[in-house]
């Protein structure tokens, strides 16, 4: 798969062996990493990335896990995840995150419209988010990237696209 491209970002599709070394906090050979960059959560998202890597069942390929990079420069600055291969029902829920320096400049709402597009033509058919109550800027994101909110519990906000 190629890199996902928009006006300002490139998001790199990981592959395995990337996501290993990401995972690690190992710099790959030429990889420009932003300073603070990866955080806890990438490497996370690398580990979830792997696993359903390994277990993903034939025909329900994982959808990606993308380094974010800036196209100017080419620094990753932060990620955008699917937890896993579309379920039965054509579903799968979208994680992202950057590092703070580079924080509320519309970074986030345009990976996840990327990510949102490419989701959609691999027919997915409902990609799904949450944040908590606290987290008014992640809600910000999946607002200003489409996605629609769908409930809420005493801790969390969903929010879900969906296509027919």
């Amino acid at each position: 798969m190629s890199d996902l491209v928009t006006e300002r970002l490139l998001l790199h599709p990981l592959t395995p062996e990337e996501a290993e070394r990401l995972a690690e906090g190992t710099t790959p050979s030429g990889a420009l990493w932003a300073p603070g960059y990866p955080m806890d959560d990438d490497r996370a998202a690398a580990r979830r990335f792997l696993t359903a890597h390994t277990r993903a069942a034939p025909g329900s390929p994982h959808p990606g896990a993308f380094e974010i990079r800036l196209r100017s420069g080419g620094q990753a600055i932060g990620g955008v995840d699917f937890h896993g291969p579309a379920d039965g029902n054509g579903d799968v829920t979208v994680g992202y995150g950057l590092i703070p320096s580079v924080r509320g400049r519309g970074y986030a709402s345009e990976a996840l419209r990327a990510v949102l597009a490419h989701a959609r033509s691999l027919g997915i058919s409902r990609v799904k988010g949450d944040a908590d109550h606290a987290n008014v800027a992640s809600q910000k994101v999946m607002a200003a990237a489409g996605m629609r909110l769908v409930g809420e519990d005493h801790r969390v906000r969903y929010y879900e696209t969906v296509w027919s």
